[in-house]
């Protein structure tokens, strides 16, 4: 059975997150061959490419761990009808410099939360146009738009509502599944 180690970025940095919770709840129901890691971003200065040449510490270590797992998941809310501006940056420290993309090939998947009727869905559609430019093969199906509800998520991840959890759980297998298609056919070192 192959293990395959998962990355995972929260949209939003603010502690009580609606999407740190729905994080929470994709470790919990992940099947076991998927191992999740958090990667967080709070630290990384604004890009620019004047650290091209020499990259700050924070900046290395978010590109080594980048580079260091099969496969990212990109838990975002939605701000103003796109993706937050930390989580951009992020994307952007890790596409860079020219040439080392640390996206290319690695496979991806998108999931959000939020109050709203249609969840997370212009931010998705807005993340997923940066990931095809950084050449990250996407999970399209299932689309996981979900609308929060005060108790839906605990904070230690226990989903509350079964079809809501049974839906969590077969989109965390599917990227499972995914991610093992897309690395048979690009191998991480391709």
């Amino acid at each position: 059975m192959t293990q395959y180690k998962v990355g995972y970025l929260i949209g939003s940095l603010a502690t009580g997150s609606i999407n740190r919770k729905l994080a929470n709840a994709l470790v919990r129901l992940a099947p076991p061959q998927l191992t999740l890691t958090e990667i967080p971003f709070k630290d990384l200065p604004l890009y620019s490419y004047d650290y091209d040449a020499d990259f700050p510490p924070a900046g290395r270590a978010f590109k080594d761990a980048i580079n260091a797992v099969d496969a990212v998941l990109f838990v975002t809310p939605e701000y103003n009808r796109s993706i937050p501006g930390g989580l951009k940056n992020a994307i952007d420290w890790a596409s860079r410099p020219y040439g080392t993309n640390s996206f290319t090939h690695k496979p991806s998947a998108v999931i959000g939360t939020s109050p709203g009727a249609i969840g997370t869905a212009v931010a998705q559609q807005s993340l997923r146009s940066v990931l095809g430019f950084c050449n990250s093969p996407q999970m399209n199906a299932p689309e996981a738009y979900i609308q929060f509800k005060p108790g839906l998520i605990t904070d230690d991840g226990s989903v509350t509502v079964e079809s809501t959890e049974n839906f969590l759980r077969t989109f965390m297998q599917e990227f499972h599944d995914f991610i093992a298609r897309v690395l048979s056919v690009l191998p991480k070192d391709a």
